[in-house]
C-alpha cells in the first residue's frame, strides 16, 4: 500500500489521522467486516460501515390498497382453522439451553428412534453446553412415540424433546 500523508492537525480543532481512517475502511472493505477498532496511547478510532448508531435505517412503506367493501349479502367468511395444540403431556424437556445431538458421535446410530422401547434411566440424546455432554436419561419406562428435535439443533430450556409413552 502506498504511504498515505496524514492531513495536517486544525489548531484547536480535531486532529485526525486521515490516512488511518482509509487505511481501516479499505480493510473492512477488503474483509467484509463490519467495524473495526483501533487505539494507541492517546487515540482510539473506530471505522464501521452501515447503519449509524442511533439513527433509524430508512424505510420505505407502501400506502395499503383499499379492500373493497363486502356486498350487503355476502357472508362473511369462514376463519382460517387454528392447528389443534400438540399435545407433549409425556415428553422429555430439555434441563438447558445446548444443541441436542440425537447419537453418541457423527456416523453412530442415534440412541434411540421412534417406536422404540425405553427403560427408566436410558440415554435419549445429548445435550451440549458449555462444550460439556449431558446425557438426557429416560424418566420412565415406554415406548418413544415422536422425537421432537433433529440431530445438531439449539435447544431451550424446557423446551420438549423426546415424547415416551
Amino acid at each position: 500500500m502506498a504511504e498515505k500523508k496524514a492531513a495536517p492537525a486544525r489548531k484547536g480543532g480535531l486532529n485526525v489521522d486521515t490516512a488511518l481512517v482509509r487505511e481501516l475502511a479499505d480493510i473492512l472493505a477488503e474483509t467484509g467486516l463490519t467495524e473495526i477498532e483501533v487505539e494507541d496511547d492517546d487515540r482510539k478510532i473506530r471505522v464501521s460501515r452501515g447503519a449509524v448508531a442511533g439513527a433509524p435505517a430508512p424505510v420505505a412503506v407502501a400506502a395499503p390498497a383499499a379492500a373493497p367493501a363486502p356486498a350487503p349479502n355476502d357472508a362473511p367468511a369462514p376463519a382460517p382453522a387454528e392447528p389443534a395444540p400438540v399435545d407433549h403431556a409425556n415428553a422429555v424437556k430439555s434441563p438447558m439451553v445446548g444443541t441436542a445431538y440425537l447419537a453418541p458421535e457423527p456416523g453412530s446410530p442415534n440412541f434411540v428412534s421412534v417406536g422404540d422401547s425405553v427403560k427408566k434411566g436410558d440415554t435419549l440424546l445429548i445435550v451440549e453446553a458449555m462444550k460439556v455432554m449431558n446425557p438426557i436419561a429416560a424418566p420412565k419406562d415406554g415406548t418413544v412415540t415422536d422425537l421432537l428435535i433433529g440431530n445438531g439443533e439449539p435447544v431451550e430450556f424446557d423446551q420438549p424433546l423426546v415424547v415416551i409413552a
